[in-house]
């Protein structure tokens, strides 16, 4: 099934775009080149806590740092990979660990602080499945669904061979399918989300209910929880099985409702290797069984930390992008 679809870029090589990659950690921003080199970066902490002119205010000083409005003549757009939700329709970004951005008009004051560039704006989740279609593990693959496991869990689809985004930008949003319908209620307001169960804070949180104890002086992570899984220790091996069962749940119902041929997972979490990707090939085979579902595949992300700037750059070099409904 591996064919070969169009990549997640289709202008030509020479250009530049300026990439921002905002999480509720750091605003990372870059220079992208139409190869997918980074050459120029700028990262600031997010003040997440504070109020939305000192978010932006963080966002325009990155912006700064690149050098932007010296550059206009040759920078030809900003792409934003941001947090969610977002509204790409509205041009407007809420997300949930930056409480005073509540649609908040990201994209026209970006487009302000740059002198008028165009601005495309995707989540997070879409932003990375547009970086592992066109430069890493979904390079090739028509149908993908392309995740991160770290604090959250989100993800993005490529359908077609096409970036699938959906109307407002939300699209693939697995970390939000219920798996465990009286599971523990997840702050989106559901019960037993992907995300309530393979997120690395709720791995450690699960593990430490069971009775785990990190090492003395060593802070509770999903990162501690495999090194004692590694270790032999039954309940943290148990908390990353149970992770891996969630998420296969979650790819099984992607690929039954869109006939995936891979998915792609990164994040923190996954950087457990085979802790994690050896029961999630297991459970997804038990999870899995319709005859169109039954091959899809699972293999690591390869771009790492970079994956969302590369992918707001693919979004603004053009990325093919699935046509939304009519009326939006």
């Amino acid at each position: 099934m591996h064919s070969a679809a169009a990549t997640a870029r289709t202008t030509a090589a020479d250009g530049l775009v300026v990439a921002l990659d905002i999480g509720g950690t750091k605003i990372a921003g870059a220079l992208v080149d139409g190869r997918g080199t980074l050459l120029l970066r700028a990262q600031q902490p997010t003040p997440a806590a504070e109020d939305a002119e000192s978010v932006m205010k963080v966002v325009t000083e990155v912006l700064g740092e690149l050098a932007v409005d010296l550059r206009r003549a040759s920078a030809s757009a900003v792409g934003i990979g941001s947090a969610g939700p977002v509204d790409a329709s509205a041009g407007t970004v809420s997300p949930v660990n930056i409480p005073g951005w509540c649609g908040f008009p990201l994209v026209e004051r970006v487009r302000e602080a740059t002198g008028g560039l165009p601005v495309v704006l995707t989540g997070d989740g879409v932003a990375i499945a547009a970086a592992e279609h066109w430069q890493g593990a979904a390079r090739g693959y028509d149908n993908a669904l392309c995740m991160v496991v770290s604090t959250g869990v989100g993800g993005g689809f490529v359908l077609g061979g096409v970036l699938h985004p959906g109307p407002t930008g939300n699209a693939g949003h697995v970390g939000h399918i219920s798996v465990d319908l009286d599971g523990d209620p997840c702050p989106c307001g559901a019960r037993g989300c992907v995300e309530r169960i393979a997120s690395g804070p709720n791995i450690a949180r699960r593990a430490l209910y069971a009775g785990w104890k990190p090492p003395e002086g060593v802070e509770a992570t999903a990162a501690a929880v495999a090194e004692s899984a590694r270790a032999g220790d039954p309940v943290a091996r148990a908390s990353f099985e149970r992770a891996a069962q969630a998420l296969a749940a979650g790819i099984a119902a992607a690929a039954a409702l869109v006939e995936i041929q891979v998915a792609v997972v990164g994040g923190g979490v996954a950087g457990a290797g085979e802790l994690l990707f050896g029961p999630l090939r297991e459970q997804l085979r038990r999870y899995a069984t319709l005859s169109f579902a039954a091959g899809v595949k699972v293999v690591p992300a390869q771009l790492g930390a970079d994956a969302g700037l590369v992918g707001a750059a693919a979004a603004a070099f053009g990325a093919p992008l699935a046509a939304p409904p009519a009326g939006r």
